[in-house]
């Protein structure tokens, strides 16, 4: 049990379910209110916080080389703002 606790994929994992846990919470109705377009862009930037996580420390990309950290990074940002321009542009 201790070293599960010490590895270091541990905090990470509690940062994703409390991401999910916020996530659920912003999009059930509870988070923002009648603020129904703050809470979407919150919720798609928490979800792409997670992919760059979940890339990093589960799918052993912080041991990549820089060019595919760099590679992976730039494209969760440049996703995350095409769909964030086209949800509030429409």
């Amino acid at each position: 049990m201790r070293a599960l606790i010490r590895t270091s994929v541990t905090p990470v994992w509690i940062i994703l379910m409390v991401a999910t846990a916020l996530s659920w919470w912003l999009g059930a109705d509870q988070g923002l209110g009648s603020h129904h377009r703050a809470s979407t862009v919150l919720v798609m930037t928490v979800a792409f916080i997670k992919v760059a996580l979940v890339g990093g420390f589960f799918m052993e990309l912080r041991h990549a080389p820089p060019a595919w950290r760099a590679f992976f990074g730039g494209w969760c940002f440049i996703f995350l703002t095409l769909i964030l321009v086209f949800y509030l542009a429409g």
